[in-house]
Parts: C-alpha cells; structure tokens; sequence
C-alpha cells in the first residue's frame, strides 16, 4: 500500500468493484484514486472463478497503480475464489477477501472502516463484515436494459440498507433517490487541468484530414450505428474519427465492420487515460451520439465535461442527463438536426476565445477533486467525523482523530 499519509489516516475505505484495475479507465477509477488522498482505500479485484483455479489456469498479473496517495489494489488469492454454492461456503470465502482487504487497512492504523459498494451484486458484503458506514454508488442502470424493467427487490433492500446512496445522473435519481433518504447526486467530473492544457497533436490523429467529427468511449451497442453510417455517407468531406475499444456486444460487430470500408471513418483503438486528451483537444467537434432509449436516458457520459474541458464544440443526442448542459451542447434528436447541427458547430463563430471559455467554465464546476472532496465530505459526516474541508471543498488540514 502507499506510504502517503491520506488527510484522514485512521479512516479507510473498502471498494468492491466489477473490474479489474486496468489503464482504461472508468468513474471508480477516477473516484477512488483521489478519495485516497483523504483516506486509506484498497480497491478490490474480482476473484478468480473457480474453474480457472481448478485448471492452475495463469491469472492476468495483479497490476497496481502508480503512485496515488492512500490507494492500492487487493487481488484476492487462488484459495480465495468465487463460489455460488453451498452458499455457506460461497459466504465463508466472500468474507475471508473481505477480511484481508480490511486487515490491509488496519496494517495501516485504520480504526473506522466503510464499505463502498459499485455494484448490486456485492449487496451480501453489508451483512458478512462489520463496517462503520456503507455506501453504494450507482453509476449506471446496472439492468443495462433498452427498455425499462422494474427494479430488482435486492437491490430496493441494498438502496435501503446502507448507510449513505450516492447517484451519477438526474434520471437515476429520479429512479432510485426514493429509498434511502441519505441519497446524493454526484455527476461525473473531469481532470480539468488535463483536459483544458495544451497537448501535442498525436501522430495517428495528426494524419488523418480535418474537419474532423470525434468521439472517446467505448464503442457499444448504445450508440446510434445507423446514424454514424449515414452521416459519414451524407458527409464525405468530414472525417469521423472513433477513439476507445470495442465492447464485447454482438450487435457491434457488422456496423464497425461496414464503417471500417468508409474513406472517411477512422477507428484509432483504445488509448491510455493519460493520452486520451491529446485527442479530444485535436477534434474539431465531439460528439455523443447515443440512441435515446429507456437505457441511455439514466446515463451520465463520463466524456461530457471532459469534451467541454477542451472548449471544443459538442454535439449530443437530446438525452437526460444533457439537458441541463443545453447551453454549451448542441442537443439533437434527427440525422438531419445531426447534419446541420455539425455544419453549425465548424463555422468559427462557435470557435470564438469567448465560447472556448464558457464551455471550459462548465467543465471547471465538475472537476473530479471537488466532486470526490463532497464524496469525502459526506462520508465523513456519515462517521461522525469533522470534516477537514471548507464549504468550496478545498482540503485544509488532518482530520479530527478518530475517538
């Protein structure tokens, strides 16, 4: 584990999340590295299934971070698998991973302990380990549903059970605010320092015509395919360019392979966090073209103020979450809104110093520090702690000794 001491050292955080730490990086990724800054956290892998272990099969290597203050990575150990049943035994083992997350943080002086959970599937942890604060942080409509289902009672319970909810998006809190009045909305940020300095253009995107039409993130079922295809048709003088890895949805495979034939299409892969904003700053317009649908509307796209950071202009669907941003995004509903809209945003009236700073100004209120700093702040509050951060959320000084 780091030896940086976080501001609030008797406190640490156990994360049960769905992924292996990886360089692509999700909203946990950027929530628990920095909540490390005020206290101890281990963010814990998913086991091995018990198959790869009877095989001896060779795990992908136990990769950590680099240098976060107060955070690590725990990757459970071979004897430590996932077990469905008897379901006495798949408890005993949960536990058993819970416990040596939690033996990390008392190795490091811990003496107040909190769960956050990432997805409802870790609900049992709340009742296999004693925890001083609970936390269950939805980041996303975990049915992954087109159309909208009702939610599962387990996770009603889990929504009821814990100490303290925390929401990325409005239509989720609209969804699921109603059970635990301890609930907040905390959207997703931006490393606005990242994104808003100047970046060196990359060689693949250097090569590639302008004007260029971008857009970061994986590449999924929930984007509009049908709409990409006929807009790079309609628009052979644009070059639409897509940076991120393709997600392991079926429905993908024939529109990337029919886009792939377009002159003007470019897929560029996945690209590490850290270089990530050397191609969005080189775009000449983002976009978000997502489907509208029962799924997409409880999304809260991570790329969204990380676009506006930039002070590039962006174009979405008319989604949710982005209505609220209708003043520096472009909303749409039609390929034709779409065409003309794009047309609209390369014209340089919309790339004046004066729209570059308002939609910058936009993306510095969701800056990932002061988001994790109110994550912290609530957390705290929830231990009966002092918090050690002004109303603007600018970290002061250690924390209240645990008594």
């Amino acid at each position: 584990m780091n030896d940086a001491r976080p501001l609030c050292p008797d406190v640490g955080v156990v994360s049960l999340v769905p992924d292996r730490w990886s360089e692509y990086w999700q909203p946990r990724h950027q929530i628990l590295t920095r909540l490390g800054r005020y206290f101890h956290v281990v963010w814990v892998n998913p086991a091995r299934e018990l198959g790869d272990v009877f095989a001896l099969k060779r795990s992908a290597s136990c990769a950590q971070p680099g240098r976060y203050p107060g955070f690590t990575v725990y990757c459970p150990e071979m004897w430590l698998p996932v077990l469905y049943r008897p379901q006495s035994l798949a408890d005993f083992v949960f536990r058993q991973r819970l416990k040596h997350a939690c033996d990390m943080l008392e190795k490091r002086g811990v003496r107040k302990k909190v769960l956050y959970i990432w997805r409802p599937d870790f609900a049992k942890a709340v009742d296999l380990v004693s925890f001083d604060v609970s936390c269950y942080h939805i980041d996303d409509e975990y049915s992954f549903s087109t159309l909208e289902l009702p939610i599962k009672e387990a996770e009603k319970q889990l929504l009821s059970k814990v100490t303290q909810v925390f929401v990325h998006s409005p239509g989720l809190m609209e969804r699921k605010g109603k059970f635990n009045p301890c609930t907040e909305m905390i959207p997703n940020g931006v490393d606005f320092k990242t994104y808003s300095r100047g970046w060196d253009e990359p060689a693949d995107l250097a090569a590639i015509p302008r004007p260029r039409i971008g857009y970061t993130g994986y590449l999924k079922k929930y984007l509009d395919w049908p709409l990409l295809q006929s807009l790079s048709e309609r628009h052979p003088e644009w070059s639409f360019v897509l940076v991120g890895p393709v997600s392991p949805h079926i429905e993908v495979t024939a529109p990337i392979e029919a886009l792939r034939h377009r002159p003007n299409v470019y897929f560029l892969g996945a690209k590490a966090a850290q270089v990530l904003p050397s191609y969005t700053q080189h775009f000449d317009v983002c976009t978000m073209p997502y489907l509208a649908n029962d799924y997409t509307k409880y999304i809260y796209p991570l790329k969204l103020h990380e676009y506006l950071a930039t002070g590039r202009p962006t174009v979405g669907t008319r989604i949710r979450s982005l209505e609220d941003f209708s003043q520096v995004v472009a909303l749409v509903r039609t390929p034709e809104e779409w065409s003309a809209q794009l047309n609209t945003a390369l014209q340089p009236e919309f790339n004046t110093p004066e729209w570059q700073q308002a939609r910058r100004a936009v993306a510095a209120r969701h800056d990932w520090q002061l988001l994790v700093a109110r994550i912290a702040r609530t957390l705290l509050e929830r231990l009966g702690m002092e918090p050690p951060i002004t109303a603007d959320w600018t970290p002061l000084e250690d924390c209240q000794q645990v008594s």
